[in-house]
């Protein structure tokens, strides 16, 4: 099976909303829905009612495990701390770097006896992600590709300082929760390309300070993406 993991913007599409089923897993209770073939999970649970750091992460993966889930688009939203991935586009992200904390970010943790350290040399599946932007050139949009993408512990939002530190670092989008839902996936085995798209200027980079891009826009982007990921899938 395949499936397409989504937040905040891309969660609101019905088809994370309807016809939803709960699996309960070793870690927990996730909730999920398959339309034409696709599973869609919704990372923030029906109704976007958790936030990113109360997220059962472990529980989520190991529902796509459990229903024999093989190939993963994960899709984020995103604010913008370079040109590369600018407010209202979107990307594949490359690479990743990983500051959350207090997070349950591997299977790994004693409670089974096989125990290794994953490579993350190219944390996500090249060939799938080829096929995503080769399917979202085809359709007419442009998509950005390379992109670094940092993690935050949230809720809340960033600095202006930190935004110029991340950019230091080579970031280029910074989110929530990419961190700790790539590394389960990779653990668990499941080819993961990631898309990113981008919602906001990060903190200092917007004269207004933080604009985020009108529902309506967020909504079309959103669907565009989706279709896209369904199309790469199907």
């Amino acid at each position: 099976m395949k499936a397409i993991i989504g937040g905040t913007g891309i969660d609101k599409d019905r088809r994370f909303q309807e016809n939803i089923e709960r699996i309960v897993t070793k870690y927990g209770d996730a909730y999920y829905s398959v339309i034409d073939g696709i599973l869609f999970l919704p990372r923030h649970r029906p109704g976007h009612s958790v936030p990113p750091h109360m997220i059962n992460y472990k529980a989520n993966i190991q529902a796509l495990v459990d229903l024999g889930v093989e190939e993963v688009i994960s899709i984020y939203a995103v604010g913008s701390i370079t040109r590369r991935l600018s407010p209202g586009r979107f990307g594949l992200v490359r690479d990743f770097i990983d500051l959350a904390y207090s997070r349950e970010n591997t299977f790994f943790d004693g409670s089974t006896r096989e125990f290794r350290c994953t490579p993350f040399v190219e944390p996500f599946d090249r060939v799938l992600g080829a096929k995503f932007a080769k399917n979202a050139i085809t359709s007419g949009s442009t998509l950005a590709l390379d992109c670094v993408y940092i993690t935050t512990n949230g809720p809340r939002l960033e600095t202006p300082a930190e935004i110029m530190a991340y950019r230091n670092m080579g970031a280029d989008v910074v989110g929530m929760t990419l961190g700790t839902e790539a590394a389960l996936i990779k653990e668990a085995g499941i080819r993961n390309a990631a898309v990113a798209y981008s919602i906001n200027w990060a903190a200092g980079l917007d004269a207004e300070g933080i604009s985020f891009l009108e529902d309506e826009t967020i909504e079309r982007l959103a669907g565009t993406i989706i279709a896209i990921a369904v199309n790469t899938l199907s």
